[in-house]
């Protein structure tokens, strides 16, 4: 049974529901496992818990955005 984990940005329902259907539909199609028995998992990260190149993502995005 297929589990899929993905960490990203914080999102809002629709988003995740998106998500869930778009990655279950393509494990299912590629692997032949039925929708019924692949399992996805959510982990929203804030932007302040997030580092890139040495800085945090907040600090980066509020330079680039200067």
């Amino acid at each position: 049974m297929p589990l899929i984990i993905f960490e990203g940005p914080a999102m809002d329902a629709g988003k995740k529901r998106e998500l869930v259907r778009s990655f279950t539909e393509a494990t299912s199609r590629v692997t032949g496992i039925a929708k019924e028995h692949v399992t996805v998992i959510i982990h929203q990260n804030e932007r302040e818990n997030v580092g890139v190149g040495g800085e945090l993502l907040t600090d980066r995005l509020a330079r680039e955005s200067d």
